[in-house]
């Protein structure tokens, strides 16, 4: 067994002129982790894979491995002297009602709402002046909050609702139907559904996918062939129709079906990878029709957001980077017969559309501008936002007169407004009631130029009138990738994290969505180096300008970020005091082995796809780049043991080199959430207490044995 000690500094640098003691160090003991000889051969070049052992899930000395794993983490975090007090702010802070913005289904207004604590939001519904009752209450589905509401669909009427379910965080959904009069289980429940909604045909029945259940283990075995089927009510799932996806020589890994508002037309959306896709339309009145190819390669995006009668409205970033709105009749909805109707611009396109009219959202640098149009392209006027930051919501029914939006930023508290669509006037409808002042804080965007020469846009937040002296506190979150765009919005953890003198810095990396679809490309594949290098450029201005110094700063990112953040710590560890990857992808050349991975190739390419790929790939691929004797940062590395989006393996594989190899003092260890998938549906208690450990774990490797703010513990005890 592997034994290391950790430096614990004194109270660090706001008692500076109090004498400095240091603390009894806490000594981790790893567990042994096995190693096996097996050894992949990619074009001719041998590659070592000694924790292959510990990508079967199922296995009794994987479960063993995990249980050490986690007795040697929890051992050391529960020895972190402020980590009680981190938990019972995040409680405090958490504690507060929480409400979404209503919308109305049939006779009822249903609205989602958590009293401050509950793991999972509730279903109210009230009809008229009613009082409220509640529809759905998740909290009951299972006794430890892990069983959460994953989607609720309602017939047009109003009259059957479909609601699913994931347990344990799984992406594995099951489908429950009820009438929503009597609040009774209609039928039996549907299984096996996955990355999916449920689309209604009237009160018939519903479209929804799923994959065939996989050889082996369900929450990593390989799933690269998406159906749609139709569910007719009342009858055996078993003999559900199969209306797309039965084609073995051709991969559409991700396929979705979808209905008009009107009813008139079936939209399936075909996808091989995470980017692109066909479209198919079929007229459901037409008793004969047929599925018509709308869009027949996966050369770009595409959707259909709204028809009128036969005319639909298209929007699509095919020769426009950044999206464009266009329209064409269903009976020859070719490209060559599409008309702009609302033309691409310099910012991104996010359009909705409510109440007979077209909301065009854009990110300007990553805010939210919305500009209200009418059914002919004409702009009715810019809807003037609360403030800077992001707006969502912007879409309802047709026929409503008013729908209700929400705003947020980094400092302000997600909040919803009701919008009249015919005056463009809105008003107040909620506002939390949180013990945090916004005006004690402040957000500001500013551009760096990152390796290349490309300039990147980056918002940083924390308490006003920090001083920059190179000594606070930092948390550097990036994510980079899938088109995905990270714009400001309110936190509680992360205000937890800047009352303690901390900063929340994030930058827009390539690789994401905040420019487009050049920005997009421009950090995929043998580009991926460049959302690295945006990530690191990062680091360095806050360096640079005095915001913090290596000693006091942590990075952060899950997912696609966890790569992120591997990869950064791999390539620059000296950058960093703390590092914090979070369910990441940290094997890319066996990533896409595993459930729907295959899918994420159009943003990495695959080992198999050629020896430049598989070389780009070993070469920051952070499991294969952790270097034997070089001192890594303090390293916490979180995910779950039923994360079946980017399975629990990878992180297992990196904590397992980091662990063997690690040439410095700092501890190395891996937090596994049993019972947890990849984040969404995750009960609050376990929010809480993750998020507890990671702050304690990364001020307590920055040198803090007491937290910065102790006036803000005394203020929430009183």
């Amino acid at each position: 067994m592997k034994k290391i000690t950790l430096l614990s500094l004194a109270t660090l640098l706001l008692f500076a002129c109090e004498t400095q003691t240091k603390k009894e160090r806490i000594t981790v003991n790893y567990p042994t982790t096995a190693k096996v000889d097996t050894v992949d051969t990619y074009f001719e070049t041998e590659v070592k894979d000694p924790y292959r052992w510990l990508e079967d899930d199922r296995s009794a000395e994987t479960e063993a491995w995990v249980k050490n794993q986690n007795k040697a983490t929890f051992g050391y975090l529960e020895s972190i002297p402020f980590r009680n007090d981190l938990k019972n702010r995040l409680e405090k802070l958490w504690n507060y009602e929480k409400l979404s913005a209503p919308f109305k289904e049939g006779a009822y207004t249903y609205f989602y709402k958590n009293d401050g604590l509950q793991n999972q939001y509730v279903v109210y519904r009230k009809k008229g002046d009613a009082e409220e009752e509640v529809f759905l209450n998740p909290n009951t589905f299972s006794e430890d909050g892990t069983t959460s509401l994953a989607g609720l669909s309602f017939t047009k009427d109003g009259s059957l609702a479909a609601y699913l379910i994931s347990e344990g965080g799984s992406d594995w959904r099951k489908a429950i139907v009820m009438n929503t009069e009597t609040k009774e289980i209609v039928e039996d429940t549907l299984v096996d559904i996955k990355f999916s909604g449920i689309s209604w045909k009237g009160n018939e029945g519903f479209y929804y996918s799923s994959y065939d259940k996989p050889e082996g283990s369900e929450l990593s075995a390989k799933t690269d062939q998406h159906k749609v089927y139709y569910h007719k009510i009342g009858t055996p799932q078993k003999t559900d129709e199969l209306i797309y996806g039965e084609r073995p020589s051709e991969k559409h890994r991700y396929i979705g079906a979808g209905l008009t508002e009107d009813n008139k037309y079936l939209i399936i959306s075909a996808s091989i990878s995470t980017y692109g896709n066909k479209l198919f339309i079929k007229d459901l009145q037409d008793p004969n029709g047929l599925l018509i190819p709308i869009i027949a390669d996966t050369e770009s995006d595409n959707y259909i957001i709204e028809n009128e009668g036969s005319k639909l409205y298209i929007v699509t970033d095919r020769n426009a980077p950044n999206k464009k709105i266009v329209t064409v009749d269903a009976a020859n909805p070719t490209p060559e017969n599409w008309i702009d109707f609302i033309p691409e611009t310099e910012n991104v396109l996010s359009p909705n559309t409510g109440g007979g009219y077209f909301f065009a959202e854009y990110m300007v640098d990553a805010i939210s501008k919305v500009f209200q149009y009418d059914y002919d392209g004409k702009l009715v006027r810019e809807v003037k936002l609360p403030g800077l930051g992001s707006a969502s919501g912007f879409g309802g029914k047709k026929a409503d007169k008013e729908f209700y939006f929400s705003f947020t930023n980094y400092i302000i508290p997600g909040s919803s407004y009701k919008y009249n669509v015919k005056t463009g006037e809105y008003v107040s409808f909620w506002k939390p009631e949180i013990d945090f002042d916004p005006e004690d804080y402040e957000s500001n965007q500013v551009f760096y130029t990152s390796k290349d020469g490309t300039k990147i846009p980056m918002i940083i937040t924390h308490k006003k009138g920090l001083e920059r002296n190179g000594k606070n506190p930092t948390i550097l979150y990036g994510y980079g990738g899938f088109n995905i765009s990270l714009t400001p919005s309110f936190s509680i953890v992360n205000a937890v994290w800047m009352e303690q003198g901390g900063i929340y810095a994030v930058p827009n990396l390539r690789g994401g969505g905040e420019y487009g679809k050049e920005w997009h490309d421009a950090g995929i594949k043998t580009k991926k180096q460049n959302v690295f290098d945006d990530f690191i450029t990062a680091a360095e201005y806050l360096i640079a300008e005095n915001y913090t110094t290596s000693d006091y700063l942590a990075i952060r990112g899950g997912s696609n970020g966890g790569l992120l953040v591997g990869a950064t710590m791999t390539q620059r560890p000296e950058l960093m005091k703390v590092a914090l990857p979070a369910v990441g992808v940290m094997d890319m050349l066996r990533y896409h082995t595993f459930t729907a991975g295959a899918g994420w190739a159009y943003d990495y390419g695959t080992a198999e796809d050629s020896k430049e790929m598989f070389e780009y790939l070993k070469g920051y691929s952070p499991v294969h780049n952790v270097k034997e004797g070089t001192a890594y940062p303090a390293t916490l590395v979180t995910t779950g043991d039923h994360d079946d989006r980017v399975v629990p393996a990878h992180s297992f594989k990196f904590v397992a080199e980091l662990q063997e190899k690690q040439g410095g003092g700092q501890p190395t260890l891996i937090r596994i959430e049993t019972n947890a998938g990849h984040g969404a549906g995750t009960p609050i208690s376990k929010t809480i207490e993750q998020y507890a450990d990671i702050f304690g774990f990364t001020l307590y490797n920055m040198g803090f044995d007491e937290l910065p703010n102790k006036a803000v513990l005394k203020k929430f005890k009183e």
